[in-house]
């Protein structure tokens, strides 16, 4: 994860005053950043077993540049150039263009071994509204593609999750691409953007928070991103493992 995008977990008596603390330390706002809580933490009986509330914050934006240095006489130093206008940069390209074509392989392979008749594809998402960064998504295309895919997506994220693996283990680094079947996850991205803008507007007129299905990382994030901007809701990842879910509450 880039420094702009570094996650970081704080701690406090209670949750409230674990994100601020985490929030004071980013230089964010509520708004910026994805909440996750841990460990909502425990008062004990009679002060004995209690612990602290804990906390992930995960910004959304960049945190504000730390304060220009200075020189010894007194004059603010220019900031240095951007690590990555020049060398690297071109190194990532190779290294992704390298990636990919070895993802590409690797998947027709697999799918040849499934028996599954497909053609794959491969283009650049969008640049990241953070960091700036496009990474491969692998499309699968073919008839009766569903046993790809399974249920809520489960099949395609252990596909996903696999070629990822094997591709990072050939190239001895970690691999980021995205698969997908028929623009599977582009549908699913948007159902779960107006089930968030349902729940949120549920939450404002009962005033009551309301806690949706359990989700992978990714999913959640689509719930914590969507409702950002909401003045009157905010949103907090709990549970553990495979029952991690959204809870969306009042502000």
């Amino acid at each position: 994860m880039s420094e702009s995008r570094r996650e970081i977990e704080t701690r406090g008596q209670d949750v409230e005053s674990a994100i601020q603390s985490g929030l004071n330390q980013l230089g964010l706002g509520r708004n910026d950043v994805i909440i996750e809580v841990i460990d909502e933490g425990s008062r004990g009986l009679l002060g004995i077993g209690s612990r602290d509330a804990v906390v992930r914050l995960t910004p959304m934006v960049a945190p504000p540049p730390a304060p220009a240095a200075r020189s010894e006489t007194g004059a603010v130093a220019p900031p240095p150039p951007p690590a990555s206008v020049a060398g690297e940069s071109e190194g990532d390209l190779d290294d992704s263009q390298e990636e990919q074509e070895l993802a590409l392989d690797m998947l027709r392979t697999l799918l040849q071994k499934m028996h599954v008749e497909a053609t794959v594809t491969a283009t650049l998402s969008e640049p990241d509204d953070i960091t700036g960064r496009r990474i491969a998504i692998l499309e699968i295309r073919g008839n009766d593609l569903g046993v790809l895919i399974g249920t809520r997506g489960e099949t395609l994220n252990a596909i996903q999750y696999l070629m990822r693996l094997m591709v990072g283990h050939k190239l001895r680094q970690r691999a980021d691409f995205v698969i997908d079947v028929e623009g599977y996850r582009q549908r699913r991205e948007q159902a779960l953007a107006r089930l968030a803008e349902r729940m949120a507007d549920k939450v404002i007129k009962r005033g009551r928070p309301v806690s949706l299905e359990p989700m992978p990382p990714h999913e959640r994030r689509i719930i914590h991103v969507t409702l950002r901007d909401y003045d009157e809701v905010t949103t907090h990842s709990v549970g553990e493992g495979k029952r991690r879910k959204v809870r969306i509450l009042p502000k």
